[in-house]
């Protein structure tokens, strides 16, 4: 029997040093890698002190049967004790918001929310993983060795849950991307095949948002040292929220914003032009009026149907492709995406009026694809493409 929370470094190895069957992605030069050695030899039933009389063919066989029966038995835990997560019907009125939210899910694309204060970004973005589908056991094993290597522990209880990672705005550089003189995993590899949110977006320092823009792209981060290098899995969602400007309230209806156009410009140049480039979804959430807020019939749909729906858009994603829509490279979004001439002639004009990225072009293909995927549609439509042009706020707002 497993314990309630594994000890750190057995799922390291679990993944890094058994048969081969699973690459988490965590390499190490240096001495870094001598605790992953050490470890193994642990599961493997012969102890850090052991002598070298044991077979090296039944250590790995013995780590493979440990990996095996340890995944096992955490899935049929984590199925009978699944932790209560945030559920969407808590989130009253705010339908775009919940609709990119959907969208968000369903193709794992990147999401910001702009709003004024207490509107329900932070809400919204915390219902996100009831809404994301399960981990694979293989996806578990990764998250889990990435813990493993950063110290913490593992609830067995939440083993199929994604990781949701919130890190405060005044986490440094290091402490995302990971570091230290022996590197450690950061918050991007914490949320490896989750979520990481980042609230108050602009207080983060320019500098701490700008070591993002690699690991966006290519889901993996290097850290090197004088003495050694580590390289770290981090293909994470981003979900950030912001203010519109200094004191929250540019673009109210009531008008209560104090700040200049000049004080609103370098507030929202906080956020360099290449990070939010990479921001699939940016979208307004206004204030809720206060009938819609006390109205009992404003409660939407719970997490369980809207994750019905997500479940089943990925699915078709994986068929079509063996992953997300956000994950498609460039010629297979062309090949994946193709559009009618009328909607390729519209999509033009849209990325030329907003002045838009040959990135953010393909961006928009993608999902534009996720929204026709959770339609059940087999081609893209005008109906999709214009939505996924709407959900570029900040570019239409410029």
């Amino acid at each position: 029997m497993i314990k309630e929370t594994l000890s750190t470094g057995s799922l390291l190895l679990l993944a890094l040093s058994c048969s081969g069957k699973l690459d988490v992605g965590v390499k190490a030069t240096g001495g870094a890698s001598g605790a992953v050695s050490m470890g193994a030899r642990e599961i493997a039933g012969a102890g850090p002190h052991a002598g070298s009389g044991a077979a090296p063919g039944t250590a790995a066989a013995t780590a493979s049967q440990h990996v095996a029966a340890t995944a096992t038995e955490a899935t049929a835990m984590s199925r009978t004790r699944q932790p209560l997560l945030a559920d969407l019907a808590d989130v009253r009125g705010q339908l775009q918001a919940r609709r990119a939210l959907e969208i968000a899910a369903a193709g794992a694309h990147h999401l910001l929310f702009v709003g004024p204060p207490g509107t329900g970004k932070t809400m919204l973005a915390s219902r996100l993983p009831g809404i994301l589908p399960p981990l694979s056991d293989s996806e578990a094993l990764e998250s889990c060795a990435v813990r493993s290597v950063a110290g913490q522990g593992v609830d067995i209880a939440r083993w199929r849950q994604r990781p949701f990672r919130a890190p405060h705005h005044t986490a440094s550089a290091a402490a995302l991307v990971g570091g230290g003189s022996i590197p450690r995993p950061g918050e991007i590899s914490l949320a490896h095949h989750g979520v990481l949110f980042l609230d108050e977006l602009t207080e983060f320092d320019r500098h701490v948002l700008d070591v993002l823009r690699e690991p966006l792209e290519t889901g993996r981060i290097l850290i090197s040292r004088a003495a050694r290098q580590a390289e770290f899995p981090a293909a994470f969602q981003l979900v950030a929220a912001m203010n519109p400007c200094p004191c929250g309230y540019a673009g109210d209806p009531r008008g209560n914003c104090s700040c200049t156009p000049d004080q609103v410009q370098r507030y929202r140049a906080r956020v360099s032009g290449p990070l939010l480039d990479r921001l699939d979804l940016q979208l307004e959430v206004p204030r809720v009026p206060l009938s819609e807020l006390n109205a009992m019939s404003a409660n939407g749909e719970n997490s369980a149907c809207v994750a019905q729906r997500v479940a089943a858009a990925r699915q078709r994603q994986l068929d079509r492709a063996g992953k997300t829509n956000a994950a498609l490279n460039t010629g297979e979004a062309e090949r994946d995406c193709p559009l009618r001439p009328s909607d390729r002639a519209l999509l033009e004009r849209a990325v030329d009026a907003l002045g838009l990225s040959a990135r953010a072009y393909h961006r928009l293909l993608r999902v534009s694809r996720t929204i026709a995927d959770l339609d059940g549609a087999e081609r893209i439509g005008t109906a999709h493409l214009t939505e996924a042009i709407q959900h570029r706020h900040l570019e239409r707002r410029r």
